[in-house]
């Protein structure tokens, strides 16, 4: 049965907006887990630009579903998830200077590095997800350093435009995810999926979890975090038939 993460980021940037205590994301990410969300994601940023540390630690200490915590491949967030120990960790790359998560990591060029860190993760009793770009030697790559399973950047599938175009993106993410899912990883998927687009990637069986967060936030201004988050789930369930 696939699940369904949602991603709160956007109701601490928000908060970060006045510098106020409001929105709070640990309350709306309780509203979510209610509503049906089978997990919560949160990316701990380096430059800490919107979720906060004391964020990550209320969230683990109230959520009673997944908590998949987002990240760098870097010392300082290494010590933080080993305090905190989420259920999941999801190693992403990270520039200061973009909006979101512009691709995947480049496992193979930083294999050695991400091997050690992985490790260590494991070790700590954390399931460990790479997020990488739809390309079948990225899942090679991660499945080779340890990692427990991939989620699948579904970015430039969410922003082609055309038939074509985007049933090519289509067919990479589903090799991406045939394979993960052939050599034994949990497979995960996300980035740009909305209430358009969720469909076609649901109704892919090898992908175990999605993880939305942008579009459920914005539909929640206009039916609340309930609905939107009901909907989405609906989405999903329906494109798994």
């Amino acid at each position: 049965m696939p699940t369904l993460s949602v991603n709160v980021d956007h109701i601490a940037t928000l908060r970060k907006a006045r510098g106020a205590k409001e929105p709070d994301p640990v309350a709306v990410a309780l509203r979510a887990e209610l509503s049906g969300a089978d997990g919560i994601t949160v990316h701990l940023r380096e430059d800490r630009r919107h979720i906060q540390d004391k964020d990550v630690f209320l969230l683990k200490n109230t959520m009673k579903t997944k908590f998949n915590l987002e990240l760098a491949a870097t010392k300082e967030m290494l010590s933080i998830a080993l305090e905190v120990k989420p259920d999941m960790v999801t190693l992403v790359p990270e520039k200061r200077q973009e909006l979101t998560t512009e691709g995947g990591l480049d496992v193979r060029t930083h294999a050695d590095h991400l091997k050690k860190f992985v490790a260590t993760l494991r070790d700590g009793g954390i399931h460990v997800n790479l997020f990488i770009d739809p390309a079948p030697e990225a899942v090679k790559a991660s499945h080779k350093i340890g990692s427990n399973g991939v989620e699948i950047h579904t970015g430039l599938y969410a922003e082609a435009r055309g038939e074509a175009a985007t049933e090519a993106e289509l067919k990479k993410i589903y090799d991406a995810a045939a394979l993960s899912k052939r050599i034994g990883m949990k497979t995960h998927a996300g980035h740009g999926l909305d209430y358009r687009n969720i469909v076609p990637i649901a109704a892919m069986p090898e992908i175990d979890e999605f993880a939305v967060g942008f579009s459920i936030m914005a539909r929640s201004v206009y039916t609340g975090i309930e609905e939107a988050v009901r909907e989405m789930k609906r989405l999903i369930m329906g494109g798994r038939g």
